[in-house]
């Protein structure tokens, strides 16, 4: 089997799993007990903490392990809304993750204005764009670093900025871009950062919340104020430990990986006339490559190909079995049957470049008819 569905999940690491193994076994204890066993937990625990701290360029006291992108993203755009007193305006892009889309609409039935930001046929949200959504009574702005269904990379820095400019806290969704991109919450000017540890080869059910110390945020989570009260609930020290390991490890040389990836993307659209790569051709992630084949239906191409040995997806693995076209898609501009043909590559530094090849050659030749 050939997998290149890894912005969907990845395999867990063998370096994840042993860093791990000591925290579901020996040192397993409660981090909130006082005994030798918690003790345990506990200096695995704030080791852990420091670890993500440091690959974030940021203070250990500023982050909160929870279950995952989902949950952290939910937690930062609901709780620095609910707890800005600037005014009950929300901005995020018509790009962004369902997590991201669906906290913004649950706050608009609270009587929230929502903005959502167009992008261009790349999926890039233009900085006027923002600039001209942005109002006195804008409580947070959330776009995300890296597309998930076509790799676009957002220029969430100079985003940042601007809101900064007006004092409007900034949320990024940086799920696709760990591994790959410079996390360095400073250089990037955000005010909060949300992370996935199972994109990065730990198992599911493990997630980061970054938010500066300065931003007030009301956690969704409450109960034994665990966490200086920001997330209740017992850690997972295991998952938190895997999840620095694997931030540490990361995806592979990017460099290489972008090489595999142009060759990849070269050799499809050389074999396979009419056939376009979706996302911005030179801002996107290493590992990613999307296309669509008008004419085609993506669902039926991912089949021929599963049955091939090659496993992808059309998109989100969020959206799987919908019959509806992808919004990222239609948001770029694409008509609905031509969205419908999606379908998405994406790999680390693990694949090599003659499983890209064979995969080139299989898709062309099934694109072709």
């Amino acid at each position: 089997m050939i997998y290149l569905d890894h912005a969907a999940t990845s395999p867990v690491r063998r370096e994840v799993l042993e860093a791990m193994w000591p925290y579901l076994t020996r040192d397993f204890g409660n981090p909130a007990s006082h005994h030798e066993v918690g003790a345990a937990a506990r200096h695995g625990l704030d080791d852990a903490r420091a670890r993500v701290a440091r690959q974030l360029g940021a203070r250990p006291s500023e982050v909160t392990f929870c279950s995952g992108g989902t949950e952290s993203d939910n937690t930062a755009i609901k709780g620095i809304a609910l707890a800005d007193p600037r005014g009950r305006h929300v901005v995020v892009s018509a790009v962004e993750h369902p997590a991201v889309l669906e906290s913004a609409a649950w706050l608009g039935r609270l009587g929230y204005d929502v903005t959502v930001l167009p992008v261009d046929a790349d999926g890039v949200v233009r900085p006027t764009v923002l600039a001209e959504a942005l109002r006195d009574d804008t409580t947070v702005v959330s776009v995300q670093y890296a597309n998930n269904e076509v790799g676009t990379v957002q220029p969430v820095a100079e985003l940042a900025a601007l809101a900064a400019e007006r004092g409007v806290p900034f949320h990024t969704d940086a799920v696709q871009a760990a591994g790959w991109l410079d996390l360095n919450v400073r250089t990037l000017g955000v005010t909060a950062l949300s992370l996935s540890g199972h994109k990065l080869g730990t198992p599911k059910g493990i997630g980061v919340l970054w938010v500066d110390r300065l931003q007030r945020f009301e956690p969704l989570v409450h109960g034994g104020g665990q966490q200086d009260g920001r997330r209740s609930g017992t850690e997972d020290v295991a998952g938190a430990v895997g999840l620095a390991t694997a931030l540490e490890l990361g995806h592979g040389d990017p460099a290489v990986v972008t090489e595999r990836r142009d060759r990849f993307v070269a050799s499809l659209l050389a074999a396979a006339p009419g056939t376009r790569l979706t996302g911005h051709p030179g801002d996107r992630l290493p590992g990613h490559a999307s296309f669509v084949f008008p004419g085609r239906s993506g669902e039926s191409l991912l089949v021929d190909l599963e049955a091939r040995g090659i496993v992808c997806s059309s998109g989100s693995a969020c959206a799987a079995g919908s019959d509806e076209p992808s919004h990222v898609l239609t948001a770029m501009g694409l008509d609905r049957e031509v969205a419908q043909s999606a379908v998405r590559f994406t790999f680390d530094a693990s694949v090599d470049g003659v499983a890209l090849e064979h995969a080139a050659r299989a898709l062309a030749r099934m694109a072709q008819g």
